[in-house]
């Protein structure tokens, strides 16, 4: 018999698995060289419109902002950065425009969400404003299947410069540059984007999230969620974009962008990331499982997400190509990475990760552990990256190679780039300023983009024992968008990219209304796992009384490493529960050491480790400690709710 399990990555379940070749560097015998020195990293804050602290109908009054051309609240503007325009000098962002008079006064457009460009490069648009409201005053008749539910997020612009893909919008201005006078909200059409999921095409279409687009303009990668049998389920697809000017099928019947051709980023025929024969285990390094695609690499051959771990506890980003699913991990580093950008050569890239506030190395500071308890609790170790809506993410640049093949450089998890700083309030390097999603090259891969959420309460003051920290912001505003200069390096040179392929033959074709396919299987029973280069562990996997899920795993280690430089020995149980669809109740139990290339252990306390946390809020309450040791180095889990 076999038992279903689902695994959680970034905030949702994702269950499917891929038959993928799992490579390094290592593995591919290629050279890789020694690590880059730090480079020179210039780092400036763009301008924002103003803040009121009037947010009410006439709050944003002239005196605020003379040209009347919008405010935003100190602590709601809902901030969220995008790209660059092709020509390097703008960046594209989302934000909530607050307090604007009434009509007929024409301010009274600064209202609600909109999408913004800011200009990079120290300039004003001809009006005295650095920012320009794309969609400020379009009229009603050219916002096609708008609703009171609207989000424009990560709002990525198209390399001509005349349209931007934010949330599941295509913005356009025809032929005018978004940046030029030429375009003006006459110009402007708000077009929705619609999957179809039902046979006869009926239907308002399925619901997608964390749209991404493919640097051919063509193509995008989405995700989409799945609620069946009281779980949670998450799959990534990939689909071209089709303009539709009149559709007659499907609802909104208005002007529309399409999504064909799509295949669901999953092979039914593909081994489980576990599988055993006989009483003989084996972790399945030529599969992976597609968690949540986080969007496609600068060179538009990969599909990059988050997936099955290599190690426990790690969360990490892998790479898949497009046409024959060769797969590499992207990131090594033991903290959490979620939101990446590559640069548009490929070799290059930028990540948030936690690695600054070591909040998850309690769990994964011990290396080369394999993903056997895994099979459990990745979803509530992926929700303890964030302390509510306090993010612990700050952005790294690193040159895109796999595992070193040398001592010396196996640690390399590149360069903080807001490092340096003397991280006094409000300083770039202030580090209650955390990060937001997706940090973005420019084309020419000289510049970033990324923005900044500084802790509220009711993450902070209170019960918390973080105090709260005062804003030096205009406007004492708690969100900022900012931009890194590498500027040592030259431009890259680049063009438009022809169209990929719409087939990923990897993948399998979607066909609107089927069910989406079954989750991954992990064999259940006791079982033997032999080290790739020592020893050996026993494991059970234990279903719950009723036999239809997983509950309990269980793994003893005799000197096992697959790597030749952690060996593993001891034991390690987790038991996991789920009160609710969202609510993660986990049993911990741990006493495992390591000896090689570092000392460590890991360890819960005499009666165990407890803690429950729910995937749409991300607190974390524990009883009991669960404690990881390198090297004389303590990693002591967080604070309840902290």
């Amino acid at each position: 018999m076999r038992l279903k399990a689902a695994f959680l990555y970034g905030i949702f379940l994702a269950v499917t698995a891929q038959r993928v070749p799992y490579t390094s560097t290592k593995q591919k015998n290629i050279a890789v060289p020694s690590p880059p020195d730090p480079e020179p990293i210039e780092i400036i804050e763009l301008p924002l419109p103003p803040v009121t602290p009037d947010e009410t109908e006439g709050g944003c009054t002239r005196k605020i902002n003379p040209h009347g051309t919008g405010c935003i609240g100190a602590t709601a503007s809902n901030l969220l950065s995008g790209n660059f325009l092709p020509d390097g000098d703008h960046v594209t962002a989302s934000l909530v425009f607050t307090g604007a008079p009434a009509a007929p006064d024409p301010a009274s457009i600064y209202n609600g969400l909109h999408l913004i460009i800011i200009r990079a490069n120290g300039t004003n648009f001809p009006n005295g404003d650095p920012w320009k409201c794309i969609t400020c005053g379009v009229p009603a008749d050219q916002q096609y299947g708008l609703t009171s539910t609207m989000d424009y997020q990560y709002p990525q612009a198209f390399t001509d410069g005349t349209r931007v893909l934010a949330g599941a919008y295509i913005i356009d201005c025809g032929t005018a540059q978004l940046a030029s006078p030429k375009c003006t909200p006459d110009k402007v059409h708000i077009y929705p984007i619609r999957w179809n999921i039902t046979p006869n095409g009926n239907g308002s279409g399925g619901a997608i999230r964390e749209l991404r687009k493919h640097p051919d303009d063509v193509h995008l990668s989405f995700n989409a969620m799945s609620y069946t049998t009281g779980t949670i389920a998450q799959y990534a697809y990939f689909a071209r974009l089709q303009f539709n000017p009149a559709p007659t099928t499907g609802t909104p019947l208005t002007p529309r962008y399409d999504l064909v051709n799509v295949t669901l980023l999953y092979d039914p025929t593909g081994e489980t990331p576990l599988s055993a024969n006989g009483s003989h285990l084996t972790i399945n390094r030529q599969s992976i499982s597609v968690g949540e695609a986080r969007g496609l690499s600068g060179l538009g051959d990969q599909i990059d997400y988050l997936g099955f771990p290599a190690e426990s506890c790690n969360v990490d980003i892998f790479g898949a190509n497009l046409k024959t699913g060769e797969v590499t991990r992207v990131t090594y580093g033991p903290e959490y990475v979620g939101p990446m950008d590559t640069s548009s050569d490929g070799k290059w890239v930028v990540i948030m990760d936690t690695t600054t506030s070591d909040r998850m190395m309690f769990l994964a500071g011990m290396r080369g552990v394999p993903p056997l308890v895994d099979t459990l609790i990745t979803g509530a170790i992926s929700s303890i990256r964030n302390n509510g809506h306090r993010r612990f993410f700050q952005p790294w640049l690193f040159e895109r190679y796999g595992a070193r093949d040398h001592k010396d450089s196996r640690n390399y998890q590149g360069q903080q780039i807001n490092a340096g700083g003397d991280s006094h309030p409000g300083s770039v390097s202030d580090p209650l300023w955390n990060g937001g999603a997706d940090p973005r090259f420019s084309l020419d891969g000289t510049k970033i983009a990324y923005f900044q959420l500084l802790v509220q309460t009711p993450d902070c003051g209170g019960s918390n024992p973080l105090p709260c920290p005062n804003s030096t912001e205009p406007g004492h505003r708690t969100e900022r968008l900012m931009m890194a200069t590498l500027s040592s390096r030259e431009p890259i040179p680049w063009a438009p990219m022809d169209p990929v392929s719409d087939t990923v033959p990897w993948g399998q074709p979607y066909v609107p209304g089927s069910a989406p396919p079954d989750q991954a299987l992990v064999p259940y029973g006791n079982f033997t796992l032999t080290g790739q280069v020592s020893g050996h562990a026993k494991v059970s996997f234990v279903a719950n009384s009723a036999g239809t899920t997983l509950e309990t795993v269980l793994a003893t280690y005799y000197n096992y490493s697959d790597d030749g430089d952690n060996f593993i020995m001891g034991t390690e149980k987790v038991s996991t529960s789920y009160p609710n669809m969202t609510l993660i109740h986990v049993d911990w139990f741990s006493d495992l050491h390591s000896t090689g290339i570092s000392k460590s252990s890991k360890l819960t306390s005499p009666g165990g480790f407890y803690f429950d946390i729910d995937i749409n809020n991300n607190k974390f309450y524990a009883n009991g400690t669960l404690t990881t040791t390198v090297d004389g180095v303590v990693y002591r889990q967080p604070e309840n709710a902290t």
